[in-house]
């Protein structure tokens, strides 16, 4: 016998469950939570967002927030401009959640895979915007012969490669953004072109930054340009890392600005320089559970599936280990780090060569470790606990969810 499940009655049920908010009581507090978990500083949160808003409004153009890090309909609600979006995902899974919480405009920006656009079409029929994004003649014409079929007019953007960073066509490959162009446009829609600024990421320095940002500007530019002038549509110049938002000082020929991690910001964006350790908004609450003072150790409850292996300070000139250490309030000890980490143990020591001290944590204390990686740290965790400011006061649990 087979079993038929009703994929939007199924949507409904999961959004139901993710949109739940305030369900820790007003009563609760830090202490009373079990830990490993991820903590939101809400306060931080909307000074972030309010930042990037306001750099960008100056420039000319829309901020199109990339959800793949919050993943989370509470936050995704306070980072869009309306309940509608407009919005960037980085899964299907993703694009359905935001859909059942009335995310109307949506690019999914993964180079599309041909067994993927059945979901697309679905999604498009339940009256979502849903956008994908491409590099190649044969995604193009997959796309193509999909909306001929099912006679819906899928939007697709071309992927530009603006730094060697990973997939995308070249800006200035003529021959093969218009064969991607006319073959898209052979039953579905041209919408523009899309590029990221990832290699920003091993720049340092303001000047480093902006050059970084004007690379990516003239290379969309550049693609719209030939477009246009073969007589393809190409309304949409989507561009977007959050080292280059916040450093952009020209995005002249630019519709649109897509950034994700600004929300929360993390070590790595402050080895950068995109921000301060006091702009970071999560961080995850430990217990201390024993020591190794020969050895200099704390050890506590959040390791490496609390924290994520993700080491990316590791090639900046502070290595931050697994994160920085604060206490339960989230004051930053000074030279304080999750030096090393197991499964489940963190190793709390003092920085090398800092001279700075252990501080006197006992057994079942409670300390807040600032990650390298929002995302990463993010995807370990069920949801935010949400405190603002020093207060250890919990105003709610948002529920966040991972998956494809």
């Amino acid at each position: 016998m087979i079993i038929k499940i009703d994929a939007r009655k199924q949507a409904v049920s999961e959004i139901e469950i993710l949109d739940k908010v305030q369900q820790e009581s007003a009563a609760r507090r830090l202490d009373d939570l079990e830990t490993p978990c991820l903590i939101l500083d809400a306060d931080r949160m909307d000074r972030n967002i309010v930042r990037l808003r306001e750099r960008l409004a100056p420039l000319g153009v829309s901020l199109r927030p990339h959800l793949k890090t919050a993943k989370s309909i509470e936050v995704a609600r306070r980072v869009m401009t309306t309940r509608e979006g407009p919005a960037t995902v980085s899964t299907l899974r993703e694009a359905r959640l935001f859909a059942n919480a009335g995310v109307r405009d949506i690019i999914y920006a993964l180079g599309i895979a041909p067994w993927k656009l059945a979901k697309v079409i679905d999604l498009r029929r339940q009256g979502v915007d849903l956008a994908v994004v491409l590099d190649t003649v044969e995604q193009a014409q997959a796309v193509a012969a999909t909306s001929r079929e099912t006679g819906m007019a899928i939007p697709a953007l071309i992927e530009i490669d603006c730094d060697g960073h990973r997939s995308g066509v070249l800006p200035n490959d003529q021959d093969r953004l218009v064969a991607i162009g006319r073959a898209v446009t052979d039953g579905a829609e041209l919408r523009g072109v899309l590029t990221h600024a990832g290699g920003s990421y091993a720049a340092r320095g303001d000047e480093a930054l902006q050059r970084c940002a004007e690379e990516e500007r003239h290379a969309a530019v550049a693609a719209a340009t030939i477009l246009r002038d073969a007589g393809l549509p190409c309304p949409v110049v989507s561009v977007g890392s959050t080292p280059t938002a916040h450093r952009a000082v020209d995005l002249s020929g630019v519709t649109e600005v897509r950034a994700g991690v600004f929300v929360f910001f993390d070590l790595v964006m402050a080895g950068i320089g995109i921000c301060q350790i006091d702009d970071i908004a999560i961080s995850v609450l430990a217990t201390v559970i024993g020591h190794q003072r020969e050895k200099g150790w704390i050890l506590v409850d959040a390791g490496w599936m609390a924290m994520s292996q993700d080491r990316g300070t590791s090639r900046q000139e502070i290595n931050q280990g697994y994160g920085v250490v604060c206490d339960s309030s989230g004051r930053l000890f000074d030279n304080i780090i999750l030096a090393d980490a197991n499964q489940e143990h963190g190793i709390i020591k003092v920085r090398p060569n800092s001279g700075a001290t252990l501080p006197q944590l006992k057994i079942g204390d409670r300390v807040r470790i600032l990650p390298n990686h929002a995302c990463a740290t993010g995807a370990q965790h069920r949801s935010y606990h949400i405190v603002r400011g020093a207060s250890d006061l919990i105003e709610g649990e948002w529920q966040r969810f991972g998956g494809w």
